[in-house]
This record gives C-alpha cells, sequence and structure tokens, in this order.
C-alpha cells in the first residue's frame, strides 16, 4: 500500500519526490514504491459564485442583494480542472491507504487541501506534513514525525469562516456599491479599513498649519549646545528667540551638571513575515508583494531560510542545538562573521529567543542548513537574504553598550545642553559595518567649570505636517489593528493599487480621487480598524479551538444585510473622477479614462456597454534611429509599422522570423547526431579543430 502526498505547488511537490526516492514521472503525479506525490497549483477549489446557484446573478442587480445562501458550496476551478480530476483519479487508486497533506503549513495551504478532499470525497485516514523549511533534512525529520490531521481541525475551521466572511461581506457590498454608482467600487472587511487610514492621514495633511519655531543652538567651549526649557527645544517667537542670543553671547557658561547613563540595547529578534516587509521597504524600496515574492523563492527554490508566512520572532527550544549547523551553512558568504562563532560552538547569547510559548504555528525566519551559495542569488534575492542573515547573527553577538553623557550649562540664566554618546560594546551592531565614532569632549569637563561662548545662533524653522505612509508605515498599521494576517497584508495592498483607489509614488501612498470618494460612500462599521481586528481576533481563536465558527458565520451574514441595506437606502453622489469629454460611439454615454497593462483605454462609462479602445498608440520595443526613443505601434493598409512622430520617421515592420522552441532543438540535435550521413561532418569539424591545436603548439 502506499501513500498520497498533496502538495500545494509542483516545485515542492519534485522536492518531495526526490527525497521519498519516487523516480516514475507522470502529468501530474510523481510515483515511487511507497509513495505517490501529486500536487495542486494552488487553490483548485474555490467557492461557488452567485450566478452557480442562479443564472439570473450573472448580471449584477441592486434589487438582488444581498445574496446568503444557506451553505456556501464549492467548485472546481476550471483554468485547474485537468489537475484536480488527476488527483481525483488517484483517491480512488485501491492501492493508497492513506493521504499526507503537503501543502504550506499555515491557515491557507491547510484550507487548499482539505477543499480538494472535501471535493473528492476521502474518506480514508490523514495525516498532516508541518515542516517549516524545505530543507532535505526538514523533509525527511517531517514524514518520520507526521502528525494526525486532526490536531489541524480547528486551524481548518478557521479558514473556512475567513474565506466565507470575505466572500459574504466583500461580494454583497462591493455589487451594492458598483450597481448603486455605476461604477467598478471594490470594498471588503480587510480593504476598506486599511484605505480609510490612509484618508485619516490625508485629512491630517490637509487641515495641517504650518507654524514658524526657532531653535537655539551655540559653541560653548569645544561643546556644540543647544537651548532648552523644561525638554522643550523649540520656540515659537521669534522676539523670544532674538533676546536668548542677544542674552548669552560673548558670556561665560558654567557646568551647571554632569550626568552619566549606560544604556544596554537589547538583540533585536528574528524577522517575522511583517516586520521583514517593513525593512526591506525602508532599506530598498521593496513593496509588500516584491518582499513576499523573493522571499518564497529564497525559501522554496534555494531552500536557504525557513517558512515565510510566520507571525512569530521567537524560536522553539528544540532549535538551539541547529544553530552550529546553520552558521555552518552561511559560513561561505559570511566567513568572518561566522568563523569566531563556530569557535564558540555557535552559543547563542541573546537566550530569550528561544520560547516555545510566543511560537505560533510557525518560528522566525532564519537560515537554514542548507550549504549558501551566494553566487547563485540575484541582486534582490542577495539583499533579502543579507537582512535575515545579519539579523539571526546578531544573536550570537553581546549586547550593545553605550554610555550617554549629558551636560547641563547656565549661560546668563538660560540652560544648554550637550551630548555624547560612548560606545563601551558594539556588540551585535559589528554586524552593521559601521564604525560609530565617540567624542570624548565632555569627558574632561567637571561640575563648576567655566566657559566662554564662541558663537550663538537662532535658527528659523516651519512644523512640518504628519508624512504620507510608505508602505512599511501600513503594515505597521495593519499589524497593530490585526488588518489581514502577515500572509494575506501584501496581497490588500495590492488589491487597493489594482482598484486605482490608491497610487504609490515616490515610496509614499496617495489616496485617488476615486479612494476619496469610495470612503465617503462605505459605511461607517466597515471602515473601522477596531472592528475587523475583532473578527481577526474571533478568528485566531477559533484557530486555536477557543471561538464557535457557527456563531462567528452567523454575525457575519447579519452584519452582511445591515451594510448593503445601508448602501441602498443611502442619499450619497458619486461621480467617477476620470470622466472624459468624449462620447461612447455605440451608446452615447461618457468615456472614462483607465489604466490598461500597456497604456491608458477608454471604456464606457455605461456597465452594461462593451466599447473599450486604446487612448494613445500601442508602444512597440523598436526604437527611433533619431531622438532613441520608443516608436508607436501602427497597422495601415500596408501592414504594420513603426512611427515617431516628433521626428516623422516611419519604419515598416519586417516579417518576424519563427522562432525555433527547445522541443524543436531537441529534435533537430537528436535527427543529426542519429543521422550517420552526417557523421563525417562532425568528425571532419574535429579533425579540423584536433589538427588547428597540434598547429599552435
Amino acid at each position: 500500500m502506499k501513500q498520497l502526498i498533496l502538495a500545494e505547488k509542483p516545485s515542492v511537490a519534485r522536492d518531495l519526490a526526490r527525497v521519498l526516492g519516487c523516480k516514475q514521472q507522470n502529468k501530474s503525479y510523481i510515483e515511487g514504491p511507497k509513495h505517490i506525490v501529486t500536487w495542486a497549483l494552488g487553490h483548485l477549489v474555490e467557492l461557488k459564485m452567485p450566478e452557480d446557484y442562479d443564472k439570473q446573478y450573472k448580471q449584477w442587480r441592486l434589487e438582488d442583494l444581498p445574496i446568503i445562501p444557506n451553505h456556501i458550496g464549492l467548485k472546481v476551478i476550471r483554468q485547474v480542472s485537468h489537475q484536480f480530476r488527476a488527483i481525483d483519479q488517484l483517491s480512488k487508486r485501491k492501492d493508497i491507504s492513506e493521504l499526507v497533506i503537503a501543502t504550506d503549513a499555515g491557515r491557507e495551504g491547510e484550507l487548499v487541501a482539505r477543499w480538494i478532499m472535501e471535493k473528492v470525497r476521502w474518506q480514508k485516514p490523514v495525516k498532516r506534513l508541518w515542516i517549516s523549511s524545505q530543507t532535505d533534512k526538514a523533509i525527511r525529520d517531517g514524514f518520520n514525525q507526521l502528525k494526525p490531521a486532526k490536531q489541524y481541525d480547528n486551524l481548518y475551521q478557521s479558514a473556512v469562516c475567513r474565506s466565507e466572511a470575505d466572500w459574504l461581506i466583500g461580494l454583497n457590498v462591493t455589487r451594492a456599491l458598483t450597481t448603486k454608482y455605476n461604477d467598478p467600487l471594490s470594498a471588503g472587511r480587510v480593504q476598506t479599513p486599511t484605505l480609510a487610514m490612509i484618508l485619516d492621514r490625508e485629512q491630517e495633511i490637509n487641515a495641517f498649519q504650518p507654524k514658524d519655531f526657532w531653535t537655539i543652538d551655540a559653541t560653548i567651549g569645544l561643546l556644540k549646545a543647544s537651548w532648552e526649557h523644561n525638554g522643550e527645544k523649540r520656540l515659537f517667537e521669534e522676539k523670544k528667540a532674538t533676546a536668548i542670543v542677544a542674552k548669552v553671547k560673548e558670556q561665560q557658561a558654567t557646568v551647571a551638571s554632569l550626568q552619566k547613563k549606560e544604556k544596554t540595547e537589547a538583540h533585536p529578534m528574528p524577522y517575522d513575515l511583517t516586520e521583514l516587509q517593513r525593512d526591506a521597504n525602508r532599506r530598498f524600496g521593496f513593496s509588500a508583494k516584491k518582499t513576499s515574492s523573493v522571499l518564497q523563492k529564497l525559501y522554496e527554490q534555494y531552500k536557504l531560510v525557513t517558512y515565510p508566512r510566520t507571525d512569530s520572532r521567537y524560536l522553539t527550544k528544540d532549535m538551539e542545538n541547529t544553530m552550529y549547523d546553520r552558521l555552518q551553512g552561511m559560513s561561505s558568504g559570511y566567513r568572518e562573521e561566522v568563523q569566531p562563532l563556530l569557535k564558540q560552538k555557535g552559543n547563542v547569547v541573546a537566550k530569550k529567543v528561544f520560547n516555545d510559548s510566543k511560537v505560533t504555528d510557525h518560528h522566525a525566519i532564519i537560515p537554514t542548513d542548507e550549504p549558501l551559495h551566494l553566487g547563485d542569488l540575484d541582486n534582490d534575492e542577495r539583499k533579502l537574504y543579507d537582512l535575515i542573515a545579519r539579523r539571526f547573527l546578531a544573536l550570537f553577538y553581546p549586547a550593545y553598550r553605550s554610555e550617554t553623557l549629558t551636560a547641563t550649562l547656565n549661560v546668563a540664566g538660560e540652560t544648554f545642553i550637550a551630548r555624547e554618546t560612548l560606545v563601551l560594546d558594539p556588540g551585535f551592531k559589528v554586524l552593521s559595518g559601521k564604525d560609530e565614532e565617540s567624542p570624548r569632549a565632555l569627558a574632561n569637563l567637571k561640575e563648576g567649570q567655566s566657559l566662554s561662548v564662541k558663537d550663538v545662533n537662532a535658527d528659523k524653522k516651519l512644523t512640518e505636517p504628519p508624512s504620507r505612509f510608505t508602505e512599511a508605515d501600513l503594515l505597521s498599521r495593519m499589524e497593530k489593528y490585526s488588518l489581514g494576517t502577515p500572509a494575506t497584508r501584501a496581497e490588500i495592498i495590492e488589491r487597493l493599487l489594482g482598484s486605482e483607489v490608491l497610487d504609490r509614488r515616490n515610496n509614499k501612498l496617495h489616496p485617488t480621487p476615486k479612494g476619496k470618494q469610495l470612503i465617503d460612500l462605505v459605511n461607517d462599521e466597515l471602515k473601522s480598524p477596531e472592528l475587523t481586528a475583532k473578527w481577526e481576533q474571533e478568528l485566531e481563536a477559533i484557530a486555536r479551538g477557543k471561538g464557535n465558527p457557527k456563531e462567528f458565520l452567523a454575525n457575519i451574514r447579519k452584519q452582511t444585510k445591515q451594510l448593503v441595506m445601508e448602501i441602498k437606502t443611502s442619499s450619497q453622489e458619486y461621480r467617477a473622477h476620470n470622466l472624459t469629454g468624449s462620447k461612447c460611439p455605440d451608446c452615447g454615454k461618457l468615456l472614462k479614462e483607465v489604466k490598461g497593462r500597456d497604456g491608458k483605454v477608454l471604456v464606457c462609462s455605461d456597465r452594461e456597454c462593451s466599447y473599450r479602445r486604446r487612448k494613445d498608440p500601442k508602444l512597440s520595443n523598436r526604437r527611433c534611429p533619431q531622438c532613441h526613443k520608443k516608436m508607436e505601434l501602427h497597422n495601415g493598409k500596408a501592414g504594420t509599422y513603426f512611427q515617431c512622430k516628433p521626428c516623422n520617421v516611419v519604419e515598416k515592420a519586417e516579417d518576424k522570423k519563427k522562432k525555433v522552441t527547445k522541443r524543436e532543438e531537441r529534435q533537430l540535435l537528436k535527427k543529426y547526431s542519429n543521422n550517420k550521413e552526417d557523421e563525417g561532418f562532425g568528425n571532419s569539424l574535429a579533425d579540423a579543430l584536433k589538427a588547428a591545436m597540434k598547429d599552435k603548439k
């Protein structure tokens, strides 16, 4: 009898098959003596859409809402139905005794597998592979310690509740807004409060009134000091600032007090996904989606890091004895940093990182023991791996210790403060590669000492409005209010950008006119991050076996009815921000300008009308021979041609030569290598090369 192993992706399935000794390759599975490894392609099964219950729902109408089925059923996704059918056939084989769920070890991975099981009506025993890295050792260990699938039933229930809640609220509210205001308007239980936070910040910026203020800096002896009063460094009256400058100019300062304060900065904990996305955005300008994508490759393809979609920054205690192997794995790329640590037998200084009670489904993201080959990684992969590696290495170094010296100086009744920080032990900060200078101007001062005021200036400045959110800022806010999960936050931000309610400019997120209007139309309750945070907490409780799934979904159904009714009875007005002055040639309604994949497109503002055309000609990859800008691509009576209007250059497109595919290339090589008549050609060429080499000698 054999085990049927269900992976989430073909690439993961190939790794599992290789480790398990499965070598018989089939189109949709890989078979071995004891195992059959097959795969999903992400989701193969999804929740039914309204039109699957009643064909009348295919047309969006406000009067049909809310759509709330008594039971939300499942259907196979048409585009990947071939793979589902293959799994269905495998599940009916009599030589298969049990199923091993080997999809991603998280809420969404559990859902992928369980929905497939439900559709194929799986009745045999089920086990769960739960691993945090894709190395051969982790896979072998995982199969030696398979878990009972029942252990993850609550996680599955939580995933179902999340999915059905998003379906009920997102689908009904989106349809209600779109049909009421005749424009594609998307809303949901997570994306709407996320957008609302950005709009709240925009209102703060617009309401901000800048004020003038002054700061006073002085050179006293060898010290640089600043005026302070009760901890405040700013003065909002110019007269007062001018008077203080005049008062202390060319006076004598007395050292009123000297204080030393030693500070220890604790080791930073390893990354969870959200913290890594934040740092990558701040350091490299990576979007959250890009970080997730690059990280997935480091995990799945290169096997260099552990499971990415984690919300924990701690490690389990049993991992302490794996630290030496992990250091050895990464030593080829971090020889100087790692060699001293290997001599200390991989002893972790920051012992607090090992805490079983603070590890949820997965521990923090750290390097695996897979040998590192930096040359295999591209630039972005190196950058992200380096962040993870240095954060991990910090655990083996001492804490950072510094001493702050503060001198309080009295000048004609005014207080000036000078501060210096001395580094006592750079600790883990040596990994940053920055040498911190330790100034010594305050070290030789004594209380009561007199110093001359050499220079004093008042600098005029303006108060600044709060800055717009970067993705790093938004991720912090989403985490604070439990909006989404580490695995879904990047997707939510991209959805907001894709629906044109947000715009990304210079790494800052700007609300669009459409986004501003949408927030005015959406129900107040749906905009509240507190409500969505409450839902996420309930989902987390369900995952831990402490919540009630039926009660949660009953409340969501009730909420859906209320939200749709509010939209139906609303007196709010909406005008599409992207309407043009041009009319649709088919129905006469105004055209809207929208972003397409390769340029702007004009579409009819009436949703029932399907008219659309490109606003601008399509740009080709052909460059103008004069200005070197991309030329426009046109189709005329004489065929396809390229045009650069500013230079008045026109070039006819040549017929493309048929590209030989890899398969055709292999067939040609096979044909000529097996053709006896052509052997003379190959041998003659080889002989000629040999002769040429002899002549050179």
